[in-house]
């Protein structure tokens, strides 16, 4: 009887992302079609003959109803403050400031009176645990998150991308201005200041026209952002499954509800940084097109910096093996589960698929499907990633 020649690992990767986002395609935060990946994810580990946990979580639904809110906020702040009365002056500025402080709080995942307000479903995280064959020194955390985001106009190509990270600079000082001059409108009642709050009620206005019309757009099949990362740490379990690391505990995550300011990865920490020895953590994200890259610095107004440890590493291994044509990459205006691993004190670096010139390909795009995905680039991130396992396997 004649065997089938066992899979290589491409394959066993590329057979994931297929699943994810051809099969089932579209996973939206809290969606079916999410619960649908998670439910993948826990067949294959438990295929692979390991003990996956499936965890359960209430999250946001939407990473734009944050910021629709507190546009709302704004416009509400603006429409009340000419009625006349010192006291409804002082009413629109407690409005601005609290609509200022709850969006940066939003910004740094901490919670505040927005996530109070928004629409919530259920999510979850599937993960699982693989001991070491020798003595449990340490942990590695290896992340990817299962969920995909929407395809709004303000991705459909980079021009747009850069764009709104400048109009949203611009609206966050247009804010902050309000907030400052409402105060002092309530103090010394000048009548010039409602006028100098018209660009904070323009930016409002746009800025909710921006989100409402982002929640209307359809959901991306998401094979890169996040399916590849996902494929590869069913695909990276399998293969520690097979044969153990030595020192190091693995712990194999898929996180939920990432595209919603990281709900899954805060949750997984919150029940499980306790029990971890000696934590260290890969954070993977758009891995099948583009790279190796290893992320250096991220963040939205709070910056967030890799372990300089891990950065070291990632440097060191790249030249010693060119063939890869690894090289750092830093992204502003968004943050990977890094920021997460950061927060609740887990050194961790992200192996981010960004361009040379820090570009993410199909990021948030209808385009972002299985066809467009690189073999070689894969190949190349696999090596980075099991050379990296390897050297921090002590």
């Amino acid at each position: 009887m004649t065997q089938n020649p066992p899979k290589s690992f491409l394959q066993t990767w590329l057979e994931h992302i297929h699943a994810l986002s051809v099969e089932i395609g579209p996973r939206g935060s809290t969606t079916d079609g999410e619960r649908k990946g998670a439910e993948y994810c826990l067949a294959i580990l438990h295929k692979l003959g390991l003990k996956p946990i499936l965890e359960t979580f209430t999250s946001a639904r939407s990473i734009f109803h944050p910021h629709l809110i507190c546009s709302v906020a704004m416009l509400a702040a603006f429409a009340l403050y000419p009625q006349g009365h010192w006291w409804v002056a002082a009413l629109a500025a407690c409005v601005s400031i609290a609509a200022l402080l709850s969006e940066l709080l939003e910004l740094g995942f901490h919670d505040n009176l927005l996530r109070r307000m928004v629409p919530r479903g259920q999510s979850q995280n599937v993960f699982t645990v693989i001991p070491p064959s020798g003595e449990h020194r340490q942990d590695l955390i290896l992340i990817g998150h299962i969920d995909t985001q929407r395809t709004p106009l303000i991705f459909r190509s980079y021009r747009m991308v850069e764009l709104y990270k400048g109009f949203t600079t611009v609206a966050f000082v247009t804010f902050a201005a309000q907030a400052v001059l409402y105060v002092l409108g309530a103090i010394y009642q000048w009548s010039w200041i409602w006028y100098a709050t018209f660009p904070t009620a323009l930016s409002a206005l746009l800025l909710a026209a921006i989100c409402i019309e982002a929640d209307r757009s359809p959901f991306t099949a998401g094979a890169n952002d996040n399916a590849s990362a996902v494929g590869l740490v069913l695909s990276l379990a399998g293969q520690v499954s097979q044969t153990p690391l030595k020192h190091t505990r693995l712990f194999c995550v898929c996180t939920g509800c990432e595209e919603v300011q990281h709900y899954g990865a805060i949750d997984f920490f919150k029940r499980h940084r306790p029990e971890m020895k000696n934590p260290q953590a890969l954070v993977f994200e758009l891995l099948g097109c583009a790279g190796p890259g290893w992320l250096t610095r991220e963040g939205i107004i709070v910056p967030f910096y890799s372990d300089p440890a891990l950065s070291g590493l990632a440097e060191q291994l790249s030249d010693q093996n060119p063939q890869w044509g690894a090289y750092p990459v830093q992204i502003s205006g968004g943050n990977s589960e890094m920021a997460d691993c950061v927060r609740f004190n887990v050194p961790a670096i992200t192996l981010f698929g960004l361009t040379r010139a820090g570009r993410a390909p199909f990021w948030h795009q209808a385009g972002d499907t299985f066809d467009r995905m690189d073999p070689l680039v894969m190949e190349h991130t696999r090596a980075m990633v099991w050379a990296m396992i390897e050297a921090l396997d002590l």
